[in-house]
């Protein structure tokens, strides 16, 4: 079965930041299609420079390493190297520049080979990958964050790890040694009619997730759904830099 993927993407400064820490792309070679979204951290120009590194070296790396028919194992493999090599390389820019130092970054992608017939999802920080059907949101990340865990150590719950004084402090992401040897990688088989977001956290702030799957389901044109959700986050209060990619599933014309 051959498949179709439309996609839109956004990244907005927002009200309250000189600078867009945000980095979006959508890589399109012939074996492969990537999609990702990093958001950095480290203040003056750190942080623009982490998630740009992260967007340029992981699509470099996947497409030199995946083949049309690896099994999807070695293909799991092959994603947690190209993440973990752009730690290493963020991670030693931050060594090498006195200004750097405290540069990192989150990331979350979604890719699939041109011909396959599934979706490979994984992240690494608190840019989330969700998956959206009509009257159904499933996120398909685990934020790395302080909040997060406490939630995974029973110590406090979901609802209130949402308004947790740690939910923005990161234990987890691109420039720091927690990485080790690579987040999980998940494989979701293509299903028409599926539409999937990316998103940094100035979305998913203040815009809750029941608000996100009805904004999702009734756009048609997903790069006009990929605007209006940033444009929703700034019109809700976010003071951050807002970044998604949206993309949805459909069967090839025969």
């Amino acid at each position: 079965m051959g498949w179709t993927f439309h996609i839109g993407k956004c990244s907005l400064l927002g009200n309250y930041r000189e600078n867009n820490e945000d980095a979006v792309d959508v890589k399109v070679f012939p074996e492969l299609t990537i999609c990702i979204v990093a958001d950095g951290m480290g203040g003056q120009a750190a942080g623009e420079i982490a998630s740009r590194k992260a967007v340029e070296i992981i699509p470099r790396e996947l497409r030199k390493s995946i083949t049309p028919q690896m099994p999807l194992e070695a293909v799991k493999q092959a994603t947690r190297r190209a993440i973990v090599l752009a730690n290493e390389e963020i991670m030693a820019l931050g060594a090498s520049e006195r200004d750097m130092r405290n540069m990192g970054t989150t990331v979350v992608l979604a890719f699939w080979r041109n011909r396959g017939q599934e979706l490979f999802i994984t992240g690494v920080g608190d840019s989330r990958a969700y998956l959206i059907r009509p009257g159904f949101i499933q996120q398909l990340t685990v934020d790395h964050s302080l909040a997060q865990a406490l939630v995974e150590a029973r110590t406090i719950s979901a609802a209130e790890a949402k308004e947790h004084r740690f939910r923005n402090v990161l234990w987890k992401y691109l420039g720091s040694k927690e990485v080790g040897e690579g987040p999980e990688v998940q494989v979701l088989p293509l299903q028409a009619g599926d539409r999937y977001l990316l998103c940094t956290d100035g979305l998913t702030g203040v815009v809750s997730d029941e608000q996100l799957a009805r904004e999702v389901n009734v756009c048609d044109d997903m790069q006009q759904c990929a605007e209006h959700l940033c444009q929703l986050a700034l019109d809700q209060g976010s003071r951050d830099n807002v970044s998604c990619v949206v993309i949805e599933v459909a069967q090839e014309d025969t």
